[in-house]
């Protein structure tokens, strides 16, 4: 399970160094795609497999889900974590993110989410105001 919070660089080649727990639990391949609330999806192939198996069963003829599908899957790449643990951020997908030196590596349970240093202290404190809620609303759906 992909869980924790760390900062991290973004070097001059555009490359992010992986939290060797992250390491273990993604493998040597990965997806990335562009994710919601502006951040990147990471996605350990297996992981990635999964949901693009889920996003093929989709009904072609609803116009949220062909967009779903597009967004997801026509923005993803499939990259390798090289020797030194580090994974490479294509440029569209660093823009796509507003990633800039530092950004930050959330575990999320499947996924690895990557985001902008400055947007995720800013989401990161409206979900903290809404927690309360969010727990009610998971509580009545028998999940908390």
């Amino acid at each position: 399970m992909l869980i924790g919070e760390y900062l991290h660089t973004l070097d001059s080649k555009k490359r992010i160094s992986l939290p060797s727990k992250f390491r273990k639990e993604v493998g040597r391949k990965i997806v990335i795609t562009r994710g919601l609330d502006s951040c990147l999806f990471m996605f350990p192939v297996g992981a990635w497999k999964n949901i693009a198996q889920k996003l093929a069963a989709l009904p072609v003829g609803q116009a949220d889900t062909r967009g779903m599908s597009r967004f997801l899957l026509a923005g993803a790449v499939e990259t390798e974590v090289d020797g030194a643990g580090r994974i490479l951020i294509p440029d569209f997908l660093k823009e796509f993110a507003d990633l800039k030196s530092r950004v930050v590596l959330a575990g999320v349970s499947d996924r690895i989410e990557i985001w902008n240093e400055k947007t995720w202290e800013e989401y990161k404190r409206r979900i903290e105001k809404g927690a309360d809620q969010m727990a009610q609303t998971l509580g009545e759906m028998g999940i908390l």
